[in-house]
């Protein structure tokens, strides 16, 4: 098959969360599997020319956006290390920004524009180059419309025919809303300003131009494609994905093992496998250093995280005084809400012997903490799919999770990890008690670590799976036609 995979970030030319690991990793894995794959997303200033390579391939394509044209540059490279082609949609006055979607918190007024613009830029830049896909797999809001446009403005292009879409949604607490004389800038008209279109409660929301127009839909976790259908996940949408049931899949993300790997890192103090679990104490040592905590026997907690409600920050915070008086060392790496911020920071001077923090991002010391720890804590009020908990299976660090989205489909309490169901501060500290016994017993514990170990959750297994996903929006194109 031919593939284009739109994504709005993508690992490792930008990145702001999980997605852009998604939109790096599967790409390779179906190079891999001999398809024609291929990746667009925008030329952002964050994304380092010199460094991988681009070049331009076309100048001043013309882009139709809210009734002016503008012109879009085409660059391209590929992802590092395979010949996968990535393309670059670049124009400064949308892209060349110090951040992808907001600065300084707030999100960018122009983003319904900027967004239209790249989707609109895609087709345009596909016309010319006279490449066509079978499937377009558009990934999240800022790409929705590309699904829309081809069913709309499109449809009667020869040129874009029996193209079949999937969209992938990889969160569904960003939908992309935007005041409702917006749509003037999507060029499409008032006719789709109604509710089985883009408008959403007296707004517009790019999210549903994937949800309604594509062929097929996916998320992250099959747990979490029956989430996003019930009024505590479909922030308002559910309604609509319910009448699309039929049509919707969960595939969980894979991991890419050349990054995620204990045996090859660059940023541990002691590389190690299965075979060699024992030389794990040694990344432990380190961590300890490095938090100011004593080299101690007791069981040690990490947590990489955004520090927010939805992460299951609200109820650690209520129990975080009884977790410090338990047996164990905790170390934190994130940053996010001011409140979390001052609570951690007054529990390390609080109890400097127990809890280490940082308030930051920092690459390596994220390696060190998967490596370092006994236990990785995902206490999540909801968790798409999850990404952590299959880093520390990799690194033989036993997750402690909240059974919801790709964490229940991922974790299996008592027997790859630990997990709990009611959203409370007293399960998630029974949870806690149930770790800290299990690790006394070592011999169980390193089972148990190496069985974590050998679990595969690579992208060779989720990409099959996304052909297959494939395979049905073709199916259903075909019987359209």
């Amino acid at each position: 098959m031919k593939i284009l995979i739109a994504s709005p970030e993508v690992v490792p030319f930008a990145k702001t969360g999980g997605l852009a690991d998604v939109a790096g990793a599967l790409p390779k894995a179906l190079k891999e599997l001999r398809h024609d794959v291929r990746v667009i997303l925008p030329k952002y200033r964050m994304v380092d020319a010199v460094k991988y390579g681009l070049s331009k391939i076309y100048d001043g394509i013309k882009v139709p956006v809210g009734g002016k044209i503008e012109l879009a540059d085409i660059y391209e490279a590929s992802i590092p290390g395979t010949k996968v082609p990535v393309y670059f949609i670049a124009n400064d006055k949308y892209f060349g920004r110090d951040n992808l979607y907001q600065n300084k918190g707030v999100d960018y007024p122009d983003n319904c524009e900027r967004f239209t613009f790249y989707s609109r830029a895609v087709l345009e830049f596909l016309k010319r180059s006279g490449w066509k896909p079978d499937i377009i797999n558009a990934n999240d809001w800022q790409s929705a419309l590309i699904i829309m446009y081809l069913k709309t403005l499109y449809k009667d292009d020869p040129f874009f025919t029996h193209i079949s879409t999937v969209y992938s949604i990889h969160n569904m607490g960003y939908q992309g809303t935007f005041p409702a004389e917006q749509i003037k800038m999507t060029s499409l008209g008032w006719e789709y300003f109604n509710s089985g279109s883009l408008e959403f409660y007296g707004k517009i929301a790019l999210t549903k131009a994937g949800f309604v127009y594509a062929d097929v839909i996916n998320t992250v976790s099959p747990q979490y494609s029956h989430e996003i259908q019930t009024q505590e996940f479909g922030h308002g949408l559910e309604g609509l994905i319910q009448s699309r049931s039929k049509d919707v899949y969960g595939i969980v993300n894979g991991i890419d093992y050349e990054l995620w790997n204990p045996a090859f890192d660059p940023y541990i103090v002691k590389k190690y496998d299965r075979r060699t679990i024992s030389q794990k104490a040694e990344n432990k040592s380190a961590l300890q250093k490095k938090n100011g905590l004593p080299h101690v026997d007791v069981p040690l907690i990490g947590i990489i995280s955004r520090l927010a409600d939805q992460k299951g920050f609200d109820i650690l915070a209520e129990d975080i005084e009884n977790i410090m008086h338990l047996n164990l060392q905790f170390v934190l790496l994130g940053t996010g809400e001011p409140k979390y911020h001052e609570l951690f920071l007054e529990m390390k001077k609080k109890y400097p012997e127990h809890i280490g923090v940082n308030l930051g991002f920092d690459a390596a010391l994220a390696q060190l903490i998967y490596a370092g720890s006994d236990m990785f804590l995902m206490p999540s009020r909801y968790e798409p799919c999850g990404l952590g908990q299959l880093i520390s299976y990799k690194y033989g660090t036993v997750p402690i999770v909240r059974m919801t989205g790709g964490l229940a489909d991922t974790v299996t309490d008592g027997k790859t990890g630990f997990v709990f169901e009611e959203y409370s501060a007293s399960a998630l500290h029974d949870a806690i008690k149930r770790a800290i016994e299990a690790y006394k017993d070592k011999k169980k514990w390193k089972d148990l670590m190496a069985r974590d170990m050998g679990l595969d959750y690579s992208w060779n297994a989720s990409a099959k799976k996304y052909v297959e996903l494939y395979e049905k929006a073709l199916d259903k194109s075909l019987v359209k036609v």
